[in-house]
């Protein structure tokens, strides 16, 4: 059976709560995209409504993927439905706070100008630890699943363990800027602590609706690229089945493997360069020779790796 069978045949499987969740999420993000239409109001640069346009539509990928990861668990699936139930209570918790942020007109990140304030963060930052420990557990359980093929088989345990770090990789952006550290140091206590960019103050130019700095680095950009490796590593499992029909040599499942795992690895490394560039408070759009070079010898490991595994009998 493949993938795109397996994928058929399961669906009415799927865990109904973390799914409806998405689909939920799905509808979140086109109000929100609405709300910026009609809400012009912007935050630190920009608009009040795209954090949470751009928290749905990743929840939403977040809990379908999950969804269907659940239904391939062939033990411990009620302990995984309720840790998917988990998630989806601490994701919609956090989401409301969020949107409840926005609403007002405040950040919901890093701000501690008013007790409100800071009790929200405190509060969404006590729920992103809990939702950081579901999902390890999740991950352990994930590598007990028993998928057909050897290519699913890799891009979900691949998937999932780059997807953990890219969640971890979030706490990066909770420790205080050296402004920040001089402010207390005066006895001043900082109004925001953490940032997500580097080398300049949060709220610069920035990618339209994602943000993502222009002029420095930005370390949500390590943390989104990693967090989808959840996505991206199946999706490149079930294009390279698709792709078997026309190129007979991807019909052999270990070809289809071999070149998963290089997918996984050159997926890894971009993490991991997105990671050392926005720590060197480089923009994502500016990158330096050394990033160049990097991405260069990165790319050229992942070419050579694939065309050999194609080529070679």
């Amino acid at each position: 059976m493949t993938i795109l069978a397996d994928l058929r045949s399961r669906t009415h499987g799927w865990h109904r709560p973390s799914a409806l969740a998405a689909a939920t999420l799905g509808v979140a993000a086109l109000l929100g995209l609405a709300a910026l239409l009609v809400d012009q109001r912007t935050l630190a640069g920009a608009p009040i409504w795209a954090k949470p346009v751009k928290f749905a539509v990743s929840g939403a990928l977040y809990f379908v993927t999950w969804s269907w990861l659940v239904s391939l668990l062939p033990r411990f699936r009620r302990t995984a439905g309720l840790l998917t139930n988990f998630l989806v209570v601490i994701f919609a918790a956090e989401y409301v706070l969020l949107v409840f942020q926005a609403a007002r007109g405040h950040a919901s990140h890093f701000n501690n100008a008013t007790p409100q304030d800071t009790l929200i963060y405190d509060v969404m930052g006590k729920m992103i630890m809990g939702l950081w420990v579901a999902t390890l557990v999740l991950t352990v359980l994930v590598m007990f699943t028993k998928v057909p093929g050897r290519a699913t088989f890799w891009a979900v345990r691949t998937g999932a363990v780059l997807s953990l770090v890219g969640i971890s990789l979030g706490i990066l952006m909770t420790s205080p800027t050296a402004q920040q550290l001089a402010q207390w140091k005066t006895g001043t206590t900082p109004t925001v602590v953490g940032a997500h960019t580097v080398g300049l103050a949060d709220g610069g130019p920035g990618l339209p609706l994602l943000g993502w700095s222009t002029v420095a680095g930005d370390l949500r950009i390590p943390h989104f690229v990693g967090m989808h490796a959840l996505q991206a590593l199946p999706l490149l499992a079930i294009g390279l089945a698709a792709l078997a029909a026309r190129f007979p040599r991807l019909r052999d499942d270990v070809v289809r493997a071999r070149l998963v795992l290089l997918g996984a690895a050159g997926y890894a490394g971009l993490t991991a360069l997105v990671t050392w560039q926005a720590l060197r408070a480089q923009s994502i759009v500016h990158p330096d020779a050394a990033t160049l070079g990097a991405f260069a010898v990165l790319a050229a490991a992942v070419g050579l790796g694939s065309w050999a595994t194609v080529r070679v009998r």
